[in-house]
């Protein structure tokens, strides 16, 4: 495991490498599900913690990256100058997880102290702090197939999976895992069923009750007591979380829906292999969700979305490698372009912000941490490199209220759920000097 250097893939500032691998110990009683980086036949086995000072590097020609080559109208927001930055990277430290047997993982979600892994049909809840695997659900229903998503609402797990449901759970005191009901619940059906006009056609020949999704569900968002969710079957759907029943169902997309995230104000924001971003709100006085912006500029599939703290900046990510900023002007209700972040080397998978930071994964099996400076610009504090496959879900946990230390857990398709350990530090302006100084020689 390394932090990869920024050669060759950024040109508008360095960013932290890390020198040699580093692993933090498991518990002892989670050791039968468990396995570090060194083990050997012996799963309990592993190496002790250490970390790494970051270093900055040297950097290429923006010019040879990839992603401007999909988007060049599009200017980079990355800025030359770290001083105009809070942060920067001043120590790394890792610490994996690696199923077994070794399946893809999907989704990864923390909920308070619990950190919830999707692999195939699987859900795995641990404990954040000990790595200790607390229970595993929903294994023995092989056929609901790949859980695509997590999130939670009113004190509930909302689960979305391959055979087109929802699935809702709750833990109990003893930390196990209870199934509650299917969205949509039978009930919710038995109320449609007999009126035609409940019906639509999912393609030639093939009519479904319209509280239901046609294909796989690819994306949850939870906001207020209401559950929205996307699926491949170009609809997005809302659920009222209290008593599990469909309130409205719109074809929103042209293709595919691969993405999703919901505004504290009510505004959703769906991203689709149509290659748009679509926002979606409730006009004044209005109780129904409408179409308020469709944003293009991607020239392929949008694979991810997130929303910074504020919900004034929308991040998209997606699979032509950069990832778009955009901005709420203060004369509209929806957003415009301000520029895009360039690095990857192949297809955005997700992205989560926290703060004045933004994650990214990518399948080109790196993380990236970006941070937000002065006038909309950014920098790359950090190359996280260590997965085998590409990274399918993050999550963000911050570890102190002054968040100058963060863990970012990414989940792959090889299999492993790496908890990377930030250390953020605020550079001096001597020191941030003597850095670009080296940096340009």
């Amino acid at each position: 495991m390394k932090v990869r250097s920024w050669l060759a893939t950024c040109s508008t500032r360095p960013c932290a490498t890390l020198t040699h691998d580093s692993i933090i110990p498991f518990s002892p009683n989670s050791s039968e599900h468990l396995v570090s980086d060194s083990s050997s036949d012996n799963p309990g086995s592993s190496t002790s913690s250490s970390s790494a000072s970051s270093s900055y590097t040297s950097y290429s020609s923006l010019h040879s990256n990839f992603s401007l080559q999909t988007l060049p109208s599009v200017p980079s927001l990355q800025k030359l100058f770290p001083e105009t930055f809070v942060f920067s990277v001043s120590d790394i430290s890792v610490s994996s997880i690696k199923l077994r047997p070794k399946h893809p993982i999907t989704c990864v979600a923390v909920q308070g102290n619990f950190l919830y892994v999707a692999s195939v049909n699987e859900i795995r809840v641990y404990d954040r702090q000990t790595s200790t695997l607390l229970d595993v659900y929903n294994g023995q229903d092989s056929s609901s197939g790949s859980v695509k998503s997590v999130t939670f609402c009113n004190g509930k797990i909302f689960t979305a999976h391959q055979d087109c449901k929802i699935r809702v759970w709750q833990m109990t005191v003893t930390k196990k895992h209870k199934f509650l009901t299917v969205l949509p619940t039978v009930n919710d059906r038995l109320r449609r069923f007999v009126l035609p006009k409940n019906y639509v056609s999912v393609r030639r020949h093939v009519k479904r009750l319209w509280i239901e999704h046609a294909d796989a569900v690819t994306g949850l968002a939870a906001n207020k007591g209401l559950i929205y969710s996307v699926s491949w079957d170009k609809t997005l759907k809302i659920w009222r979380a209290s008593d599990a029943r469909c309130l409205q169902s719109i074809k929103a997309h042209d293709d595919a829906i691969n993405a999703i995230t919901a505004s504290v104000d009510g505004t959703v924001y769906t991203g689709s292999a149509d290659k748009r971003i679509r926002v979606w709100a409730k006009p004044s006085g209005e109780k129904r969700y409408a179409l308020v912006a469709t944003l293009e500029k991607h020239k392929s599939a949008v694979n991810a979305l997130a929303l910074d703290d504020d919900r004034s900046v929308l991040f998209s990510g997606a699979c032509d490698r950069s990832i778009l900023v955009w901005e709420r002007e203060d004369s509209a209700n929806y957003m415009v372009i301000t520029g895009a972040l360039r690095g990857h080397g192949k297809a955005i998978l997700c992205l989560i912000n926290v703060g004045d930071l933004l994650m990214s994964g990518s399948a080109d099996r790196t993380v990236r941490i970006w941070q937000r400076g002065l006038e909309g610009k950014y920098c790359c504090l950090a190359v996280l490199d260590g997965h085998q496959k590409p990274v399918k879900s993050l999550t963000v946990v911050k570890d102190d209220e002054h968040g100058d230390v963060i863990s970012v857990i990414s989940g792959s398709l090889d299999g492993e759920i790496r908890t990377w350990k930030v250390s953020l530090s605020k550079p001096s302006s001597s020191s941030s000097a003597t850095d670009i100084q080296k940096w340009i020689l």
